[in-house]
């Protein structure tokens, strides 16, 4: 990935070698960002954030668009959703979930350390034009991929209500960095550890039998709770935005692994999504098509636990 020296922040301009070792020089006198993390934090067992500088993304960067990575030169690659994103300085938020071998790779980078491979942004990004009001629904790690498109909302003026939940009190997370931007904030805990004692689709049957109005709902989080989310909001006449992460390879259409039924036709979430209309998405064939190579994946993260054990 080639760009200008005129597309880096004014302080980073000049010869590569002056800029700090951010950035390697490339053929024709190009830059590129290395994909060194400058923060990462814990926001709960097994969840973890990272901000990682690379100013060509973070310069075109949308709420709703997502990242494919590579941990190292033998690993997978994988889509991780962009959670933020900082023009300025020049970086992008990645939140993510230790559950397979390469995010538990990812989670053992630290401060300083380099992500190999980096590619984006991918995806359409989320429409959010027109809308007054909007409810948002994120389902354990979906309220990290639905912050950026909340913040956005808020900047445009649009009024939102957030509803996020998880099993536990220990797994909400970003519960005070969302707030500023929400006009109200709901939380559901499957234990009732925290705010009300269910799922997040009862608070949002409630606000709706009570009357709200939204021009739309986005939902974002496990496969059944966009599903469950989306049958409630078709009974409202709701219309209703999910994202969809399915098995992805290349990111550009070409692989069609990632291949989902909308409407009864043939998408690919990676080009034509991530979102689509919750109404019409066959969830049943995406929880099928994502279960496919647990089998695969259980191996893998035992021969990973191996290694790290013997100290591979």
């Amino acid at each position: 990935m080639r760009f200008l020296l005129e597309d880096l922040p004014a302080a980073l301009k000049g010869n590569p070698p002056n800029v700090g070792g951010i950035f390697t020089t490339l053929y024709g006198g190009g830059i590129v960002a290395v994909n060194r993390i400058v923060k990462k934090k814990v926001l709960a067992p097994a969840v973890k954030l990272i901000e990682v500088e690379n100013h060509l993304i973070a310069k075109k960067a949308q709420p709703g668009q997502f990242v494919i990575l590579r941990v190292h030169e033998k690993g997978e690659r994988i889509p991780l959703t962009i959670s933020d994103y900082d023009r300025e300085k020049g970086t992008v938020t990645i939140i993510f979930q230790e559950v397979g071998k390469t995010t538990t790779l990812l989670g053992r980078l630290e401060e300083g350390d380099r992500i190999l491979d980096l590619v984006g942004p991918l995806g359409k990004p989320t429409h959010l034009e027109g809308l007054q009001r909007v409810v948002v629904v994120g389902g354990g790690l979906g309220t990290a991929l639905v912050f950026s498109q909340v913040k956005e909302l808020h900047r445009r003026g649009t009024k939102v209500d957030c509803i996020i939940g998880a099993r536990n009190k220990d797994l909400i997370i970003l519960e005070e960095e969302i707030k500023p931007y929400c006009a109200n904030l709901y939380i559901a805990t499957d234990d009732g550890s925290k705010g009300h004692k269910g799922f997040v689709t009862d608070v949002l049957k409630r606000l709706l039998d009570e009357g709200n109005r939204y021009d739309r709902a986005i939902a974002v989080g496990p496969l059944i709770m966009m599903k469950v989310v989306s049958n409630l909001t078709r009974q409202y006449g709701l219309p209703t935005v999910v994202s969809m992460n399915p098995i992805m390879v290349d990111g550009t259409g070409m692989c069609g692994c990632c291949r989902l039924t909308v409407g009864g036709q043939t998408k690919f979430a990676c080009v034509d999504g991530p979102e689509f209309d919750g109404h019409l998405v066959d969830f049943d064939e995406v929880i099928k098509r994502t279960a496919m190579y647990r089998e695969e994946e259980k191996t893998a993260m035992e021969l990973l636990q191996r290694s790290l054990k013997e100290g591979v």
